[in-house]
């Protein structure tokens, strides 16, 4: 007995050395985290084009390709339309302007000319330009490979065969930047060009073919670092609620799973401090939407150790000793916990992958949250009740003792709960075609979708950011009562940018006299322009391939992990449910569907199908066990009533965690706290009310059929 107290001591001991020194290290590295322009601002830069009326087609085109480029820089850069003619670019987590300017490079108009001065090649017809080192014959060389589009390809192929033994000139804005001999025929679509002294002229080169492939010919308007849209109050508000609604969290976790609970604090504690470090050491930039994804992934943490608890109880009403009932209950868990967490890492995976700006940051934090989690429940939280249990706490008292119960008719309500699920969608589609008829659109689109006014007010002096928070941004939320107001502080000067939702002719009087009377700015200081959304059309479109393909990868993951196509189709009937019952609240209470919208959609996407795979795999489990007079809705009501618990404790601590959120936050951080809300009270509904019963009726009419 001594020996295990011993052993129990030091583990213990060397538990809280580690969250110790994890905590240190994260609270020392949370000022070393990339912040967005959502929460700590960063560089804008303003082109414009040098063609005086270019094509929308052209402008779109151009806002694509550049959003692709500035990504290198941040996940969450933004490219978005300015006026007719202008694109700006918000550069996240920088603070010099220069150095980003000269990285990027100016956008020219960039050829491809042979020695007779004919244009062979536009810089449009390069797909792609890498600066990069190989092994040479005279060892190690610095060149730039180069993909051509299929159309550049013939062309590169027809002028390098009538080319051989002379250069091609690569020329930006008439200047020559480049001149490589042509060595052989190219008509694989892809070449090099050698000679550069070291790996900084091959990128400089790189940077300079890449910047001259858009469509348009840019040139630079102005350049300033941008405060930030939600503020220092913002960042501040959010740890404060996120420190109260962990406290809750682990009173709640205590209280309810006594030592099992003060464990799971434990691990929780070491996760913490785990992700502040994990998220610097991958650089990534963390905005709203990646809060989204840690808030995702700490209530799938919350979520596996009360799985695992569940069954730890269980195990003990069941007889077993408290050692044996804490083995058996992570074994029985594991399965659970796994297909949860690979569902999310699947939908993490795809969005990374085809998502671009706000959802590849949301795609970027769940995933590491996701991984963390799952590897403090069944590892961390395992070692420290372990630990405590060689303590001698050992009395099933302390560990729960959960007594089989008679199983609830879940299923005898399920036409009630189609009627009703059936109603709030119907209901949403009723809200989405009024709001049309009246404003002309479905939905309450704010400035990210749709676009807005650019409003450049120029003060008598110059206005510190928590001025412009406390003063300029509630003034301006009442005038436009659009809670997503962003402001760019223009350094060096006395002008500030505020940005809004599209604002008619009464509202923009009332602005500039609310301007004039509370700040004494003069009538022409203020300046108005209209901007495009600055979630393009193409963000769109990646989003939503993002989200089909995800969910496919999870049907397909489901699908194959319970070998039952059934399960499967409920989990993404369930989905879509969840989805739109959501998107209803948003027509109905004209909720401002902006930039964390999507990030809002998957959260909730995400934590959905958590909860319908731990009941799906108790209904796989009591399958293998069914009595043969035990009927299939026996089983269901059975499998519900055994996770029914699980459900409403973990959506109450998650909840909790957002809650905390809407209480405490700005009024940005509300607006995207109350979807959130929500979409846990309609996952958990949809987990516990509709999947089982779908299940059930899937299945009842394959028994009845006999196939």
């Amino acid at each position: 007995m001594k020996s295990s107290k011993g052993k129990g001591t030091i583990r213990l001991a060397l538990l809280l050395v580690l969250i110790a020194v994890a905590g240190f290290f994260g609270y020392s590295y949370m000022d070393d985290i990339k912040l967005g322009l959502d929460l700590a601002g960063g560089v804008s830069i303003t082109y414009q084009a040098k063609e005086e009326n270019p094509s929308a087609e052209d402008m779109s085109d151009t806002i694509y390709k550049l959003q692709q480029r500035v990504e290198g820089y941040s996940t969450e850069a933004e490219v978005y339309q300015e006026g007719d003619n202008r694109i700006n670019i918000d550069i996240p987590g920088e603070s010099d302007a220069n150095e980003i300017l000269t990285e990027l490079g100016k956008p020219g108009s960039l050829v491809f000319m042979d020695s007779q001065g004919n244009t062979i090649l536009t810089g449009d017809q390069v797909a792609s330009a890498q600066g990069g080192m190989i092994d040479g014959n005279a060892g190690k060389e610095y060149v730039v490979s180069l993909t051509f589009t299929e159309e550049g390809t013939k062309s590169f192929a027809d002028a390098t065969t009538n080319n051989v033994g002379n250069p091609i000139y690569i020329v930006y804005d008439n200047e020559i930047v480049s001149a490589p001999v042509v060595r052989e025929a190219i008509t694989g679509g892809q070449c090099t060009i050698d000679g550069m002294s070291d790996f900084e002229e091959a990128e400089n080169l790189a940077a300079t073919i890449r910047i001259g492939s858009l469509s348009l010919e840019l040139e630079e308007l102005r350049s300033n670092v941008v405060g930030a849209k939600l503020g220092q109050k913002a960042i501040t508000t959010s740890l404060k609620a996120g420190a109260v609604g962990f406290a809750i969290v682990a009173v709640f976790m205590i209280a309810v799973y006594l030592i099992p609970g003060l464990a799971a604090v434990l691990a929780l504690s070491l996760y913490v401090g785990l992700i502040l470090i994990l998220l610097v050491s991958f650089e990534v930039t963390l905005t709203l939407p990646g809060v989204a994804g840690i808030i995702l992934s700490i209530g799938m943490a919350v979520d596996a150790n009360v799985i695992i608890f569940t069954r730890i109880k269980e195990e003990i009403g069941a007889g077993k000793a408290v050692k044996a009932a804490i083995d058996n209950g992570f074994q029985k868990a594991l399965s659970a916990i796994v297909d949860g967490n690979v569902t999310t890492l699947i939908a993490a995976a795809v969005l990374f992958w085809r998502g671009s700006g706000t959802v590849k940051g949301f795609a970027s934090t769940l995933a590491i949250g996701i991984a963390l989690s799952m590897f403090t429940a069944l590892f961390v939280t395992r070692f420290a009740l372990n630990a405590l249990y060689s303590l001698g706490i050992e009395n099933p008292k302390f560990y729960g003792i959960k007594k089989e119960t008679a199983p609830k008719p879940f299923l005898k309500y399920r036409k009630f709960c189609f009627v009703l699920s059936a109603a709030a969608v119907a209901a949403g589609f009723v809200f989405m075609g009024m709001n049309r008829s009246s404003t002309g659109q479905i939905l309450n689109y704010s400035m990210e979708f749709k676009g807005g006014t650019s409003t450049n007010v120029t003060f008598n002096e110059e206005m510190s950011q928590e001025r412009i928070e406390s003063e300029v941004v509630p003034l301006v939320e009442e005038i436009t009562k659009d809670a997503d107001v962003q402001t760019q502080r223009v350094t060096g000067t006395n002008e500030v940018i505020i940005k809004t939702r599209t604002l008619n002719v009464e509202e923009r009087q009332a602005f500039e006299k609310a301007m004039q009377e509370n700040f004494g700015v003069e009538e022409g200081k203020i300046a108005a322009e209209s901007i495009s959304g600055a979630v393009s059309q193409e963000m769109k479109r990646d989003a939503m391939a993002a989200v089909i393909i995800a969910t496919i990868g999870m049907l397909l993951y489901i699908w194959l992990r319970f070998k039952n196509i059934r399960f499967a189709g409920s989990s993404v009937l369930a989905l879509v449910h969840d989805v739109l019952v959501v998107l209803a609240c948003y027509a109905a209470f004209k909720w401002s569907v902006g930039s964390t919208f999507i990030a809002c959609m998957l959260t909730i996407v995400g934590y959905s199908i958590n909860a319908t795979i731990v009941i799906f795999d108790r209904i796989r489990e009591n399958m293998k066990e069914r009595r043969r007079d035990q009927s299939l809705e026996e089983v269901v009501n059975l499998s519900i009533t055994q996770t029914f618990t699980r459900s409403i404790n973990t959506s109450l601590t998650t909840f909790i965690m957002v809650l905390a959120l809407y209480i405490m936050g700005v009024s940005s951080i509300r607006e995207f706290a109350l979807p959130l809300m929500v979409g846990i009270v309609c996952g958990t509904y949809s987990s516990v009310c509709l999947t089982g019963a779908m299940w059930y009726e899937m299945s009842r009419r394959k028994e009845k059929n006999g196939i």
